[in-house]
């Protein structure tokens, strides 16, 4: 076994690089995912911020720049990210290269736009996706939705953190609101926070452990400050919010990786103007799981939960008990991503087809039926 994933009988190189990297996130599985590019001489970093050609990583003699020659794939999944781990030149190089990353655990992943069908890749090996959300304003709950797809997705365990909750006084008014998002949340954690008074940052800090946790949300929801409370520094520039709407000037314009004080790390993210699906069925069906649940009692497996007969879905709408925004948002979000897998999947693009000119011959059936043709 090679010594620097041995923790039985380390060298002293296994050693320090366990002590430096340790904080960032580095085990046993990623010293056993090196190993063969330690004996090549090349030493791990976790990569910390990207910038046009080069990256900074943390390596075992400290934040070391690296040029990306190496690492710029056509694939744009494959381009290296914030969170990484990479295998770099040893101390000695002008310039030092990063060679190789090292396969991702999990990867949050967007589309660029809805009207494309090229991903973007925003944080790497992410254990927890904070979805940071104002209460200065009404929670958007689609939006909330969308950002919990995205993260399940990933690979990632979604938490939502209601941010400025100083900003709501009435402690009923502010249990409402946090029942009102887990409603739109299951399996996710819901938490209030005041970044200000400081009332629910050690919760966050509790639920996300000594993990790397990902920070996300739209300009103006108070991830830099939620993130200073959590790093317990100014690390993030902070930036006001106009009190019309919300929304604010994007005070964060890389994605950077930072240790908290107790273990693990954040990546901070400029604020999301746009959050497109891309290929994420699995984290809308998470996102919608009391749906996803609801449609296995349907009477028709391929129930489009409309007018179909013995569907439990629109019983569920009928009866009260499933509002009928969760089951349009849900149906919106559903079309969304089967429009993006489409663009990169001919089989996917071939079975749509076909469902349009299914739905479009019972439409024209339907017409003519009412007319008096039959």
């Amino acid at each position: 076994m090679n010594p620097s994933s041995s923790p039985s009988s380390p060298s002293s190189a296994s050693f320090d690089v366990r002590s430096a990297l340790a904080p960032y996130g580095w085990d046993d599985d990623w010293a056993a995912a090196f190993a063969p590019y330690a004996a090549q001489g090349l030493v791990p970093g976790r990569v910390v911020r990207v910038d046009r050609g080069h990256c900074d990583l943390v390596a075992p003699e400290g934040t070391v720049r690296a040029d990306t020659e190496f690492v710029v794939p056509h694939d744009p999944m494959k381009v290296v990210c914030t969170g990484d781990w990479a295998a770099v030149d040893p101390v000695g190089g002008d310039p030092r290269y990063v060679r190789t990353l090292l396969p991702r655990r999990t990867a949050f992943v967007r589309s660029t736009s809805s009207r494309r069908s090229e991903a973007q890749i925003l944080a790497a090996n992410v254990d927890h996706a904070i979805v940071a959300v104002s209460l200065a304003v009404e929670p958007d709950l689609g939006r909330i939705e969308r950002f919990l797809a995205l993260a399940w997705e990933s690979g990632a365990r979604p938490v939502v953190v209601l941010t400025k909750a100083d900003l709501v006084p009435d402690a009923a008014q502010l249990a409402q609101l946090v029942q009102d998002v887990e409603t739109v949340a299951p399996g996710a954690a819901v938490l209030p926070v005041s970044s200000l008074t400081g009332d629910g940052v050690a919760a966050v800090r509790a639920v996300i452990g000594d993990g790397t946790a990902v920070l996300l949300g739209v300009s103006g929801a108070g991830k830099s400050t939620l993130a200073n409370a959590l790093v317990g520094a100014e690390a993030m520039t902070v930036g006001a919010a106009r009190e019309v709407d919300g929304k604010g000037r994007h005070t964060t314009t890389t994605r950077n990786l930072l240790p908290l004080p107790d273990g693990g790390v954040l990546i901070d993210t400029p604020g999301l103007r746009g959050v497109g699906l891309f290929d994420a069925g699995t984290g809308v069906g998470q996102t919608f799981a009391e749906i996803e649940e609801l449609a296995r009692e349907c009477r028709f497996h391929d129930c489009g939960h409309h007018t179909e007969p013995g569907c439990a879905v629109a019983a569920a709408v009928e009866d009260g008990s499933l509002p009928v925004r969760r089951l349009e948002s849900y149906r919106k979000l559903l079309r969304e991503n089967q429009y993006m897998v489409a663009k990169t999947d001919a089989r996917v693009r071939s079975e749509l087809r076909r469902e349009w000119r299914r739905k479009g011959e019972q439409g024209r059936a339907a017409a003519a039926l009412k007319r008096g043709r039959f």
